[in-house]
């Protein structure tokens, strides 16, 4: 394990932080440092929002990838500078609890939360916030000039038609790339998924170090098929670009963000309003905002061009084998298939 965060970081990007300059009131607010894989437009709406309702405290944000940011705290085995974190994959929480890293808490809300969007255990070391979904970001205009018809399965991208025309996230790097490659390995069965990968592989032009990016790429018509999830597309969408989101019949894997306290905060007592807050109704309502499926139920969302159907297509993830086994699926994959990796 040591060996393996020190080679993520030895490539990690330097992570950025997002705090409050010329803010003259946050010079008498308590800081609290949270880690973050969350788009940058969300962090700016969670943290106003969060300090509203806590005007004595101020986040500094500190937002990667999620490989990145799960070999970090793994590298800092408890001794960092961050407090919680508050948008991390389940997949890495479970890896993160695992080795102890994780400071398990109930927040007061817990009752609300979704028996699937929180840690079995009692008290949970993490607690879900929203889920996000395997989907197409598929751009009608650059396929009508290309004469390719939408996919609706996921075999239908071994076409060679497709050949140079897909991009999709790195395992990784992106949480949004593990999800897919551990939903292909779960629904097709081992051997069968690395068939599928190798055929898919001769197809893909380019992975990326970003989940969002493949969207955003075929958006602006570099690509005509994005391999990336449901917002994205609809994100896309919303912008003008010509994105239809499509679900493959099959449905498709899935992750969820998830907040959870680090163990070696000094400020304990500040990261459990945190984890009070996230887990929230009104904080809730606040992600529906950006994804459709949160952790409590019952709250709505009307995000323009969301596809139907995103739960439906959701399959029984075994999160706990997906983390087990993280690390030697993406040591294949990239024995596999890195060569085609955008450079860091």
């Amino acid at each position: 394990m040591k060996k393996i965060a020190a080679v993520l970081l030895a490539f990690a990007l330097p992570l950025w932080l997002v705090a409050a300059p010329g803010d003259v009131r946050a010079q008498s607010r308590a800081k609290l440092v949270v880690y973050s894989t969350l788009e940058t437009d969300q962090l700016g709406v969670y943290k106003k929002a969060f300090e509203a309702d806590n005007p004595d405290i101020e986040i500094a944000w500190l937002k990667d990838s999620t490989g990145i940011i799960t070999a970090r705290i793994l590298a800092e085995k408890g001794g960092g500078q961050a407090d919680a974190v508050w948008g991390l994959a389940v997949t890495s929480m479970i890896l993160l609890d695992e080795q102890g890293l994780l400071l398990p808490y109930a927040p007061k809300a817990l009752a609300q939360i979704k028996p699937s969007f929180r840690d079995a255990k009692n008290p949970p070391s993490w607690v879900g916030v929203d889920a996000w979904v395997a989907a197409l970001c598929f751009n009608t205009a650059e396929a009508a000039k290309r004469g390719l018809k939408p996919p609706r399965s996921w075999r239908d991208l071994l076409d060679p038609a497709w050949r140079g025309q897909l991009v999709m996230p790195n395992p990784a790097s992106s949480g949004t790339g593990y999800f897919h490659v551990a939903a292909w390995i779960q629904m097709m069965g081992e051997q069968a998924a690395w068939d599928f990968m190798d055929g898919l592989d001769a197809n893909m032009a380019l992975y990326t170090h970003s989940g969002t990016k493949p969207c955003r790429m075929a958006a602006n018509g570099e690509f005509t098929v994005g391999i990336a999830y449901e917002l994205a597309g609809a994100t896309a969408r919303q912008q003008g670009a010509p994105i239809d989101t499509l679900l493959m019949q099959e449905g498709g894997g899935w992750d969820m963000d998830a907040t959870a306290i680090l163990k070696g905060t000094k400020n304990l007592a500040l990261a459990q309003r945190l984890a009070d807050w996230s887990a929230s109704r009104p904080a809730n309502e606040i992600y529906s905002q950006y994804l459709a499926v949160v952790a409590i139920e019952g709250v709505k969302s009307d995000i323009p061009f969301y596809p139907k159907g995103v739960e439906q297509s959701m399959i029984k993830n075994d999160f706990a084998w997906a983390a087990a086994n993280r690390q030697r699926i993406i040591d294949e994959w990239r024995r596999r298939f890195d060569a085609k990796s955008e450079p860091k």
